[in-house]
């Protein structure tokens, strides 16, 4: 016990003495506030615009908590203006962001270390392990996967789609298409993980075969790897891309703020160094466009989009830009929660996830990509998926040992999914005809 205590210390003075190269969250905090009026919550909204103060959530409504992680120079300040402006439920959900992250450092480190085209839901993979198990998959299942590369990111990574198909049918009627992608706001590890999962369940687990003798897929694990790597190398919770804004010397753009459906109408900033900033035009950034590119080629047959996100435990429909429903708002409702049904009904975490329009249930926010998958893409079917926290206060960095529950229960969902696109556009299209 002595020494495996000696190897943990040595461990994290390793570590601590490393993150002296990168961004260090020493006496960060991060306060849980909960408006109760509409004057409280309308400050906060307002105030989540200042680049000083991270908001990891905002309160939707009255009642409903944010978490704002705020630098030691402001702490007094913020709980200063808290308390002018009448604010009482309000406290320290973490006392030192830093602290977690070390120790999130420390089980990565002791966890382990991968063979090439290995995957591993106990611990969190880097964007080369990504890859390398997408590659691998592509290679010993070539019947019914194919990789792809839709594009490159600003630094030059490769963003890889897999595509997992049966093949055709013998029946005039073509196979439904399935697209998800994680990964566009970078810090939330666990969106790609899931997307990891999924390919494994599908490809590897030859008892969903069904899964894919009627539909097909397109999977894009992590749509922003510089942003991931910067995550993990740098500045854990970082959000945008790596993309300097032009005339500007901050980095980075929102790329759920990029795309081109209602861009910069709401909820979206032009200031280069907010979190949510939205580019300088729309699909502005070499990511988004990729993406884009992509599914306007393959968008024939596209039936549903799920972009995988964390933390909130929510399943979001358009639109987003601002509070209106959609004219199949009552399906998408519908869809989503039977596959949040099935997600609490397996998990182990307690899991139970909220259904609604996003701009309604949360905030708006222009430019984000269900909203465009649906508007200009025509995917009728769009969801965003804001994927669990794990034990608080984590939020952002949740813990590795509950990376495996959270990947399971999602995939009950994923199956919801796929048995409604196989009903609605094969299996009724194929009685028709």
């Amino acid at each position: 016990m002595a020494v495996l205590q000696l190897g943990a210390i040595f461990l994290l003075n390793l570590l601590t003495s490393r993150a002296i190269a990168a961004i260090s969250y020493e006496g960060y905090k991060v306060y849980e506030v909960v408006p109760e009026n509409l004057e409280q919550l309308r400050f906060l909204h307002e105030f989540s615009e200042n680049p000083k103060y991270d908001f990891w959530k905002s309160s939707r409504n009255v009642g409903t908590v944010s978490h704002v992680m705020v630098p030691p120079e402001e702490q007094g300040y913020f709980e200063l203006l808290l308390t002018h402006n009448g604010f009482v439920s309000f406290k320290i959900s973490v006392p030192n962001v830093e602290s977690v992250i070390l120790q999130e450092k420390l089980e990565r480190s002791m966890a382990r270390s991968l063979n090439t085209g290995q995957v591993t839901f106990n611990s969190f993979m880097t964007y080369e392990e990504h890859v390398a198990y997408v590659r691998r998959i592509a290679q010993d299942y070539p019947e019914i996967t194919t990789m792809e590369t839709i594009g490159q990111s600003h630094e030059g990574r490769d963003i890889p789609l897999l595509y997992i198909s049966s093949g055709p049918n013998e029946t005039s009627v073509p196979k439904p298409l399935i697209i998800l992608d994680a990964g566009i706001h970078c810090r939330e590890w666990i969106a790609p993980t899931v997307t990891l999962y999924i390919i494994n369940q599908l490809v590897e687990n030859s008892t969903n075969a069904a899964l894919l003798q009627n539909v097909d897929w397109a999977i894009v694990p992590n749509l922003n790897p510089d942003g991931y790597e910067y995550t993990q190398r740098n500045n854990r919770l970082w959000r945008k891309n790596r993309q300097t804004a032009t005339g500007s010397s901050c980095i980075g753009t929102d790329l759920n703020r990029n795309f081109g459906y209602m861009w910069m109408f709401d909820g979206a900033s032009d200031d280069p160094c907010s979190d949510t900033h939205a580019g300088t035009a729309a699909f502005s950034e070499p990511e988004t466009s990729a993406l884009r590119n992509w599914i306007l080629a393959h968008n024939e047959n596209a039936r549903l989009y799920l972009a995988f996100h964390s933390y909130g435990k929510m399943i979001l429909f358009p639109w987003g830009y601002a509070p209106i429903y959609t004219d199949n708002a009552e399906e998408l409702k519908h869809l989503g929660t039977l596959a949040a049904n099935a997600i609490a009904a397996s998990s182990t975490i307690g899991s139970a996830y909220e259904v609604e329009n996003s701009a309604i249930f949360l905030y708006a926010a222009a430019g984000a990509a269900d909203d465009w998958a649906m508007g200009e893409a025509g995917i009728e079917l769009s969801y965003t998926v804001e994927l669990p926290a794990g034990d608080a206060p984590h939020s952002f960095m949740i813990p590795a040992r509950q990376i495996l529950p959270v990947v399971q229960e999602t995939f009950e969902g994923i199956r919801i999914f796929h048995q409604y696109i196989e009903e609605k556009f094969w299996t009724n299209a194929t009685e028709v005809d």
